[in-house]
């Protein structure tokens, strides 16, 4: 999934910095969420919650996603904007509010008087992406004042005072510097293409995607879509559905790391670049900064990676052929919201607005969106019985072959 935001100077004005409490901390540890490669953390807005809210190094400015909090928060609306990302359609109006009290880690991290954007529609509509209540994004205003560690495997994250920081040492820690333009951090690499061409590249560092890797071919003339590759939705932005290419390339380099034929997405030229304000080549998504033990530290300009155990997990994507969206109170309800023509999902018979009730004969709300997802990426040629309900109420018994697309 893609997520960007255009820069909000006017709104970083006054911004309040997040700071431990009490003071003397020097760090703290929580507990996260990994959901459909997303990071989520709980949150408390003003005394109250949980809220959860996803960690985004590539948004500028924190936002709140769900405009109900407006009246349960008695949020005060201050001046409006027209906010403008990755996407197909016009741009969004947000309003400024001012005076937000944002504490992470049981009131440990806490920002006494922040300005967020609210959103005044949930365009992103990241609870049904997820499968569990997003309320926003938090974005770059936590990465400025302490070191974020974050570590996949046990789904931990520690802040950690600069100043008191000590870099970890070994041969297996790869070290990139990063630049930090606007509110967006800069990882400066190299891709080797299917045809052996080596690239160099500036990505955007972003935990708020997905995916392990986007590059825009109209960035450099040398980016170009690869020959086998697959027409498909890629995500939403805040500018609307996001459509391109899937596809590999060779290998991307992470310091003395060469991570093989991860999945590349290639946003049409259009959904991108007119709102791309700082040169880039793409983005680094959390589909394969998950691979690592990660310390993201914009005080020192510095991203240090280590591999951790799914460092050498296959890069696969959906080999049904299907978007599905999780409804319900509790987001375990999970409707069919696209079926891809010519794809094992079509070749069954699926249809649109069909609801998924078991997979192999396992109740499907006894599962999360994320384990239904690995599911439909686990293995080339293994078959899935799934029972389906059609909006008339009927039945359906659903025999699915996965296929390796791409």
């Amino acid at each position: 999934m893609l997520l960007a935001l255009m820069l909000l100077p006017l709104l970083a004005e006054g911004q309040s910095v997040f700071q431990f409490h009490p003071q003397r901390r020097n760090s703290v540890r929580m507990p996260f969420q990994l959901e459909r490669n997303l990071v989520v953390v709980p949150v408390q807005l003003n005394g109250r919650g949980p809220y959860y809210f996803m960690l985004d190094t590539g948004a500028d400015a924190s936002i709140i996603t769900d405009p109900t909090l407006r009246e349960t928060l008695g949020l005060r609306i201050g001046q409006q904007y027209m906010v403008a990302g990755v996407g197909e359609e016009a741009p969004l109006t947000a309003f400024q509010t001012d005076g937000v009290k944002v504490e992470l880690g049981d009131g440990k991290v806490v920002a006494p008087n922040m300005s967020m954007l609210l959103l005044s529609a949930d365009v992103f509509n990241l609870s049904s992406y997820v499968g569990l209540p997003v309320h926003g994004i938090l974005g770059s205003d936590v990465f400025r004042n302490f070191v974020v560690e974050i570590q996949p495997e046990n789904r931990t994250i520690t802040f950690t005072r600069p100043e008191k920081f000590r870099r970890p040492w070994g041969r297996r820690w790869a070290r990139l510097p990063i630049t930090i333009e606007g509110s967006k951090a800069y990882v400066e690499t190299k891709v080797t293409l299917l045809d052996s061409v080596e690239v160099p590249l500036r990505l955007v560092l972003d935990t708020g995607a997905g995916h392990a890797l986007s590059l825009e071919t109209g960035s450099d003339a040398r980016i170009k879509l690869p020959p086998q590759r697959l027409r498909t939705l890629l995500g939403r932005g805040l500018s609307g559905e996001i459509h391109g290419y899937l596809g590999r390339v060779s290998g991307l380099y992470l310091g003395q790391y060469r991570v093989k034929f991860p999945i590349t997405s290639f946003p049409d030229e259009q959904s991108v670049r007119a709102r791309v304000g700082v040169p880039r080549n793409g983005n680094l998504g959390f589909e394969l900064l998950k691979r690592f033990h990660v310390v993201i530290d914009y005080p020192h300009n510095q991203l240090l990676l280590r591999p951790n155990s799914l460092y050498r997990d296959p890069f696969e994507h959906d080999m049904c052929g299907i978007d599905l969206l999780a409804t319900g109170g509790n987001y375990r309800r999970y409707i069919i919201k696209r079926v891809e023509a010519g794809s094992p999902a079509a070749a069954a018979n699926l249809q649109l607005d069909d609801e998924i009730i078991s997979i192999n004969l396992v109740p499907a709300n006894t599962m999360s969106l994320t384990q239904i997802g690995r599911l439909l990426h686990s293995a080339d040629g293994r078959q899935l019985f799934l029972l389906v309900r059609r909006t008339d109420g009927e039945m359906v018994v659903a025999r699915i072959k996965l296929k390796r697309q791409i």
